[in-house]
This record gives structure tokens, sequence and C-alpha cells, in this order.
């Protein structure tokens, strides 16, 4: 019989902005295969994390996706759902609202977000009381001028591509500081699971080491750097395979009448980012086009050049934005069009 260590792995009750929170079972198991069958719901306290109150305080954790955990021996990372006592899907669950049993909606998400370091509250390359050289330099830099945080962003990528993750891609973006990685998945739920567990690989990453992760879309403010998002970028059968720019237009029209719907759940602050500026379509605007990086949704020439055949990329999607929400709103929006 071996010991393993399963993190157990989920979103707590805080709103709109949900955290990260986990917790270590240990178990003996004479052959472990790494599976969900293998392994047993649990529970924590909801008082604990605004999903209960004290006097019924028990939360489930029901197991929905399980991947080695690289920095670990014996660990395995266990993305969870949260559950009320019943077995009901709790109010924080976002992932229980997602309409994609057949994994025909996929997802591409680009996650962007500053390192910070500890004792300024700045992002790295940042200097105490000042400011670096403009924006200009920065993105896709190489060199210790301009680059800054790499070798946690290398190891990142490595976490993540053992641990099992479909990690795409790295690069520094616009501001200093300022990285991105990408994720892609069939099947929103499994998108949703793979940019959590990343999102938990880089935050425990920066422990010890004087540093943090900011997923605020401004944690700038009103400054002429850029903000952080987490375009998604997505696609069905449909798009796939359609091969007509009209139907390409009807999808893009569809998000027109429920502009509030999505902004709701694209990220909080997001009207900080969302300004018309720094490659952003303003937030009280709706705007789609092809190859254009200020517009809402954005038809990339890629799909263009093939015939319109290929996906969307909704632009709008803060980097704090729960990829769970923001995934269900999309296919809430587009599965109506035939």
């Amino acid at each position: 019989m071996a010991k393993i260590k399963l993190e157990y792995i989920w979103l707590d009750g805080y709103f709109p902005t949900q955290n990260l929170r986990s917790k270590t079972k240990v178990e003996e198991h004479e052959n472990f295969q790494g599976t969900l069958e293998e392994l047993g719901n649990w529970s924590f306290d909801g008082s604990s994390t605004k999903q209960a109150s004290g006097g019924a305080s028990d939360c489930i954790l029901k197991p929905v996706a399980i991947y080695p955990d690289p920095a670990r021996i014996n660990g395995w990372l266990v993305m969870t759902e949260v559950l009320n006592a019943d077995g009901t899907a709790h109010e924080s669950n976002g992932r229980a609202t997602i309409e994609d049993d057949d994994n025909d909606f996929w997802f591409g998400f680009e996650q962007e977000y500053f390192i910070m370091d500890s004792d300024t509250d700045l992002p790295l390359g940042f200097p105490r009381g000042g400011y670096p050289a403009p924006q200009g330099m920065y993105y896709c830099s190489v060199g210790g001028k301009n680059t800054h945080g790499r070798d946690l962003v290398e190891e990142h990528a490595d976490l993540c591509i053992e641990a099992g993750l479909n990690f795409e891609g790295i690069n520094q973006e616009v501001a200093s500081g300022q990285w991105e990685f990408q994720l892609f998945a069939k099947g929103a739920k499994k998108a949703g699971d793979e940019i959590w567990i990343a999102r938990y690989l880089l935050d425990r990453l920066t422990e010890g080491r004087g540093l943090y992760i900011e997923y605020h879309p401004k944690p700038l403010g009103d400054t002429d750097w850029n903000g952080s998002g987490m375009h998604a970028n997505f696609s069905n059968s449909i798009l796939r395979e359609c091969g007509s720019k009209e139907k390409y237009a009807e999808i893009c029209e569809a998000f027109r009448p429920v502009v509030k719907e999505h902004i709701e759940v694209y990220g909080e602050h997001n009207e900080q980012r969302l300004t018309g500026k720094h490659e952003t379509a303003a937030i009280t605007d709706f705007s789609w086009g092809v190859s254009d990086r200020g517009a809402s949704i954005r038809i990339p020439i890629i799909a263009v050049e093939k015939g319109y055949h290929g996906w969307l990329e909704d632009r709008r999607p803060s980097s704090n934005g729960d990829p769970y929400k923001i995934a269900a709103r999309i296919i809430k929006t587009v599965k109506p069009v035939k």
C-alpha cells in the first residue's frame, strides 16, 4: 500500500470574485491509477468560505477532474465542484451551470496577469515611487532590461505541461511584469477545469518568493498601462463547419441583445479595463469585426482565410473572470443559433 496526497481544490463563496481554496487528503491505495472513480467526495467548513452558516456548515466537494501534481511526491490535483449537503449544486458552483454535455463547444482561454512584488505592491520592473519606461518594449521582449519574471513563468509552464494540462503557450504582455498563458480544451467544463488548475499552480509558485499574482483587470488604475483580460476563443460545430460569412455574422449579432448579461459574469472591475483604449472596446458598446482587436468580438483572419471554418474570440472577459461562468454564458447565447 502506498500513501498518496490528494489536493482537493475548490472555489469559495466570495462574490463576485471567487478565490481558490484547497486542502490535502492523504489516502492509502494499492495501485492508484489517477482516475475519478478511485476518489470519494469530501467535505469542508463552508462557514469559513462564505458558503454556509455556522449552524449547518458542511459543504460537499465532488471531484470532477484529476491531474498529477508534479511538485509533490505521490501527489494529485483534484478539481472539485461544491455541493450542498443534500447533493445539489451550491449557488457558488458555476461549473454546474454549463450546458455542454456533448462537448460540442471548444474553448481556448488567454489568461493575462501581473507578477507583483509583495514589498512594493507593484508589478515587476516598476521602481518604488515611479514608473519604468513606457509601454512598447515589453511585449514579447527578450533580455533583462525589459523582461521581468521569466523564471517563474517558465517554471509554471513546465508544471502545467507535466500535470497534463493542454498548455499552449506563454508570452510577456504589453506592460512591465505582465504575462499571459494560453490553454485549450474540447469541452467547456474541461477548459474551465484546466484554467483553474493552472491558476492554482501559478499562485502556489509565488509562495515564499516575495511575489503574488494579480488578476485584477486594471491593477495600475487610471493610467496609460494596459489592463489584463482573459480572451475567450470559442467554437462549436457550426463555427467549425458552416463555411458561411452570413452565419458568422448571425452568431456575432446574437451577442448584441445580451451585452449586459455577458458583462455581469465577465469579471469584477472590468469597467476599468473596457474603456475603448488599450486594445479594448468600451463596456457600453458592442462591435464585431474581422481581425479587429478593438472590437468586442473578433473574427480571426485565419477563420476567414479558411472560408469561415474556425472560431470567434470574445475579447471582453477580464483576467479575474470565472471561466466556468464565462463559458456558460457564451454557450447560452450561441447554442440557439442553428
